[in-house]
């Protein structure tokens, strides 16, 4: 059994999801966010992370923390922030002792949903289907922490499935697509 800790970071909104993996099942044990969009002071932003994050840590005891890794955006304001934000999750799980991993975007939708450039709408439908959830929380930054635990427990039980390309599925001759080949290799991943 291992407890997975997910985040997205944000600063004015940070997402959580807490999974807990057994084998081949996965449970949902927490999702939800921090809400700090009405926060005027961007230090006391920072400060509320570092201790939401390890407020998480100490209830769940998650094995390793499986963040977002930043990416490329045009606004270098916007970049700086989620840069601070990224940051200051990974020192309070460092401070508490907790294993840090880094996926790209694309590599959690891949993981989740077989496409990369998978919307966040369809990483959220795919994560109610496996984790048999009724209700979905109202903000994609919490089912996008969601499907970064569950991008890690995949990495880590399938680590080929996790090296695969993040692009498009191509069809290939007669109709048939690489999806099909997903499927075969991946039986436990499809409801």
């Amino acid at each position: 059994m291992a407890v997975v800790l997910g985040i997205d970071p944000g600063t004015n909104f940070m997402g959580y999801g807490i999974i807990e993996s057994l084998g081949n099942a996965i449970k949902c044990l927490a999702v939800g966010i921090v809400d700090m969009h009405k926060m005027d002071d961007p230090y006391l932003k920072l400060k509320t992370i570092f201790s939401r994050t390890t407020g998480l840590i100490n209830s769940y005891h998650p094995e390793c923390l499986s963040i977002e890794a930043q990416f490329y955006e045009k606004n270098a304001q916007s970049m700086l922030k989620l840069g601070r934000a990224q940051g200051v999750a990974i020192a309070a799980a460092v401070s508490c002792g907790v294993e840090i991993h880094e996926y790209e975007p694309r590599k959690i939708k891949q993981s989740v949903t077989g496409y990369g450039n998978a919307t966040k709408e369809q990483v959220a439908a795919m994560l109610a289907r496996m984790l048999n959830l009724t209700e979905l929380p109202d903000k994609y930054d919490a089912t996008d922490a969601l499907a970064a635990a569950v991008c890690h427990h995949f990495q880590m039980k399938f680590p080929s499935v996790a090296s695969t390309t993040t692009k498009k599925p191509k069809a290939k001759k007669g109709g048939s697509s690489s999806w099909e080949a997903f499927i075969s290799q991946n039986p436990d991943r499809v409801c």
